[in-house]
């Protein structure tokens, strides 16, 4: 069962997705999936590969930009910035808990300057804690208005 949580109009997180989430996600207009999740982190998950071929099969474009224990860098805040801009729609991350999907999106939207706050506020609201990137996310926001 699809669990989708609204982050912006153009921002859904999720824990891990299957093929079978493909019909909800085409539901919510979904047209770019972001895997956040490395291939191997957990046994019984589905490969990259197998989730790239069902959003091709859907009509829905994919993007791998994971992230492991090593945490998030700055190449990887860019990706998720330049693919969510550069989506004609609502894009869909997703990682084992939609946490790091989040944390990302976060930092993207910080890099672009958008409120810190108020992306901590919708994170909220979706059930994600931004705290471990707050910080950064006030940083990268300030740099960007300057």
């Amino acid at each position: 069962m699809s669990d989708f949580r609204r982050l912006s109009d153009t921002m859904l997180a999720s824990p891990q997705i299957t093929p079978a989430d493909f019909a909800a996600a085409k539901e919510a207009g979904v047209v770019l999936i972001v895997n956040n999740r490395p291939d191997g982190e957990e046994p019984g998950q589905p490969a990259g590969a197998e989730i790239e071929q069902a959003a091709r099969n859907a009509g829905i474009g994919y993007t791998a930009i994971p992230v492991t224990s090593a945490g998030l860098s700055h190449p990887q805040v860019e990706a998720m910035r330049q693919a969510i801009d550069a989506a004609e729609g609502p894009v869909l991350g997703y990682c084992r808990s939609g946490t790091r999907s989040t944390l990302l999106w976060s930092l993207a939207r910080a890099s672009a300057g958008d409120d810190p706050e108020a992306i901590a506020a919708a994170a909220r609201e979706a059930g994600y804690d931004v705290g471990p990137v707050r910080q950064a996310m006030d940083m990268l926001s300030a740099q960007a208005k300057d």
